[in-house]
């Protein structure tokens, strides 16, 4: 079975990218666009392998997400993150608290060659 892939991003444009580079390279993705939703998901669902995470959500931001539930909840403290962020201040705010800060625009690229070099080998 793949590794899970979880995209937490409300634009829809740059979701579809990152799950195509993520999906491209073997990731199993799912997409959650709202930050209520993504808080339920990762309370209630299978940790995922990767968090890909917006900072800037309806509802519930990206921030809250990392610092109430990511960093708190033991069954997501093997789960990598990365912050997707168009904002380099957040990104500075939150770098310490994930494993890695991606600034926007990311291009396809970008995430597929970083997301593989943190695929575990098979």
């Amino acid at each position: 079975m793949n590794e899970l892939a979880l995209i937490i991003e409300d634009d829809e444009d740059l979701a579809s990218i990152f799950a195509e580079a993520l999906r491209g390279i073997g990731y199993e993705v799912e997409l959650v666009a709202d930050g209520r939703v993504a808080q339920e998901r990762l309370k209630n669902g299978v940790p995922p392998f990767l968090i890909l995470l917006d900072m800037h959500l309806p509802h519930v931001s990206g921030g809250d997400l990392l610092t109430n539930i990511i960093k708190k909840d033991e069954r997501l403290s093997n789960t990598m993150v990365i912050i997707t962020t168009a904002d380099a201040r957040m990104g500075d705010t939150y770098g310490e608290m994930v494993d890695f800060v991606m600034i926007k625009p990311i291009s396809f690229v970008q995430l597929r060659d970083l997301t593989a070099r943190l695929k575990p080998k098979e």
